[in-house]
């Protein structure tokens, strides 16, 4: 299999590989029907690494998440996935899981927040990813002082 273009208009015109195909068999919350991604991040204008990446769909390229690591807002999650799921991601070895998180910018405040209540669970090694949406979600929100950090 050979790799593939796509213009997006977002991040204008992309090579992928096949090894950098991600299937989500199920696909995402509201996009069923789109099942085939890849993930990039943008470039920096300092060479630094970015806080978040894109996960751009394959089979709708005006379709882009922009998706980021939930340590980043301060939250970690364990989940406990059925029996289906980690069928779907073809996960036996708990190491090649990363969670992910998609970022929702407010139009009006421009604040960007993160979708906690949907992770993405994505095996890294076998390039599968599934969306895990809690139906009820428990945290607790703890916020530490700059002095307590010290």
């Amino acid at each position: 299999m050979s790799a593939m273009n796509i213009d997006t208009p977002n991040s204008g015109s992309l090579e992928v590989a096949p090894d950098r195909v991600i299937e989500f068999p199920h696909g995402l919350a509201g996009f069923e029907e789109l099942r085939r991604y890849t993930l990039f991040h943008p470039e920096t204008e300092d060479g630094s690494v970015p806080r978040y990446f894109i996960l751009q769909s394959l089979d709708d390229p005006a379709i882009a998440f922009n998706i980021a690591d939930p340590a980043v807002f301060g939250f970690n999650y364990e989940i406990n996935l059925s029996d289906e799921e980690s069928a779907s991601l073809n996960l036996s070895d708990p190491a090649d899981a990363a969670v992910v998180v998609i970022l929702v910018k407010d139009e009006v405040s421009g604040r960007v927040r993160a979708n906690l209540k949907g992770p993405l669970i994505l095996n890294v090694a076998a390039r599968r990813g599934i969306q895990h949406v809690f139906s009820g979600l428990n945290y607790q929100v703890t916020l530490k002082s700059q002095q307590e950090e010290q």
